[in-house]
């Protein structure tokens, strides 16, 4: 701890959480790295009296603004980790229930967890005893571990698409996996915006077809997939379509694109996360009339 931060006498004013760096970074103090800051127990006292600092544990402090699930992984002697660590970051997980934590082996004398909590043991040594995150690798490698294989694509495209990950950090967590998931490495694809794209290029590419990211379209703009030259995919969520400004838009784009010979469906982001095989078998029924294209004709005048 920099003792320069208590030098005025208050702790140090609780930043927000803005980006991935300003989460990893997260901090637990102990009493211990207080004292030797300068910091006296009266002003200690002052602060938790004030709410300023918050005891997860007897002699263990962090920041009152930190957002709960850090804390809730702070109070079990661990780091938060996995896909929790990943969701409070807004990487796509589809499942984020529960607590996942990242414990050090050998840790003796920790609180008891409660069944939602999943632990993910891990050898002491990244030199961050008083984060209350786990390094963003560790937190990968297991949120791979924990999914099945086409949500943990979605995830890592997630993670790299927003910068939480890049190439390189993508490299040491297929480095760090063992060799069987290799295989999902060549399916992943950052450009895409959404993990319901990735569920859903990944459904296209099982049933034999060949899906486009984030396609460009003159007249149109940029579409999520196109399918075998013909065919629109726009994954719809309530977020990004729950209003009628937005509806009118979406409806004035599928007309330009009907015009350019584009047929447009729009699977709604729910029923791709909770109705894969009924979505499996509707895009199968689609794409297997193929696409259809009228005969020119000379608009009326």
């Amino acid at each position: 701890m920099d003792p320069s931060r208590f030098g005025d006498g208050r702790p140090p004013a609780p930043p927000q959480i803005e980006n991935a760096v300003d989460a990893l970074e997260r901090r637990r103090w102990t009493t211990a790295d207080l004292r030797s800051a300068g910091v006296p127990k009266r002003a200690l006292r002052r602060w938790l009296d004030s709410g300023r600092l918050v005891r997860v544990r007897r002699g263990v402090y962090v920041s009152a603004d930190t957002p709960a699930p850090l804390v809730d992984a702070a109070r079990l002697g661990a780091r938060l980790g996995c896909v929790s660590l990943l969701s409070l970051l807004g990487v796509f997980v589809r499942n984020a229930s529960g607590l996942h934590v990242h414990i050090d082996r050998g840790e003796s004398r920790l609180p008891p967890r409660g069944p939602r909590v999943v632990a993910h043991w891990r050898t002491p040594g990244d030199g961050g005893d008083h984060h209350l995150a786990a390094p963003i690798v560790d937190a990968l490698v297991e949120a791979v571990r924990c999914q099945q294989p086409r949500d943990a694509i979605a995830t890592l495209d997630s993670a790299w698409h927003l910068g939480v990950a890049d190439e390189s950090v993508i490299a040491e967590v297929f480095a760090r996996l063992p060799a069987r998931y290799a295989a999902l490495r060549p399916l992943l694809d950052p450009r895409s915006e959404a993990g319901t794209e990735s569920l859903m290029r990944l459904l296209l590419r099982a049933l034999g077809h060949r899906a486009e990211v984030q396609v460009r379209i003159a007249g149109v703009g940029r579409v999520d997939l196109v399918v075998d030259g013909w065919l629109i995919v726009e994954c719809d969520s309530r977020a990004y379509h729950g209003d009628w400004a937005a509806r009118r838009r979406d409806v004035r784009r599928d007309l330009a694109a009907a015009r350019q010979g584009y047929t447009t469906v729009r699977p709604l982001a729910e029923d791709i996360l909770s109705s894969y095989d009924e979505m499996v078998a509707t895009m199968f029924d689609i794409l297997r009339h193929g696409p259809t294209r009228a005969a020119a004709r000379t608009p009326p005048r």
